[in-house]
């Protein structure tokens, strides 16, 4: 029986970050978790790329357009998305992630899901970076692993 499990070694991955701009008092710190965790684990920061959008709506084009590039090893998607007293946070969380899916299985680009989807700016605060870790930081592990689990199927 053959075993296949990826580690969390990032040297010589290219590796592209989308990143919203809406909320960027806390996606700020999910980026800085995300590069952290590259250079940690043998990624190099000038194989990084990192392109801003607007909010978590437009993540997914941008996603999309790197992972058809073919230079990237994975993409990770950055934002944050606060309910409010609308519906309007349930379409665009609700579109982002539905987006990510698709650009993930039709590219077979791991794309890795770091955009919060919170009840509010405390729940984002605490999960980006203090009680709750940083999630930046989680979906970038998530995406090097990913990566290196499709290097041996």
């Amino acid at each position: 029986m053959r075993t296949i499990e990826g580690n969390l070694t990032a040297q010589d991955m290219k590796i592209g970050l989308v990143i919203g701009r809406f909320n960027s008092f806390i996606v700020d710190h999910l980026v800085a978790g995300a590069v952290d965790t590259i250079v940690r684990h043998g990624g190099d920061a000038a194989n990084i790329d990192k392109v801003f959008v607007p909010g978590a709506f437009e993540i997914p084009l941008a996603v999309q357009k790197m992972a058809q590039s073919g230079s990237y090893d994975a993409v990770v998607a950055l934002g944050a998305v606060i309910r409010g007293g609308t519906p309007h946070f349930d379409y665009v969380a609700g579109e982002c992630v539905k987006g990510l899916g698709q650009v993930q299985l039709s590219t077979g680009v791991p794309v890795s899901f770091g955009v919060l989807t919170v009840d509010s700016i405390e729940q984002a605060i605490e999960r980006a970076g203090t009680k709750a870790g940083n999630k930046g930081e989680e979906c970038t592990l998530a995406a090097i692993e990913m990566v290196n689990v499709l290097k041996q199927i």
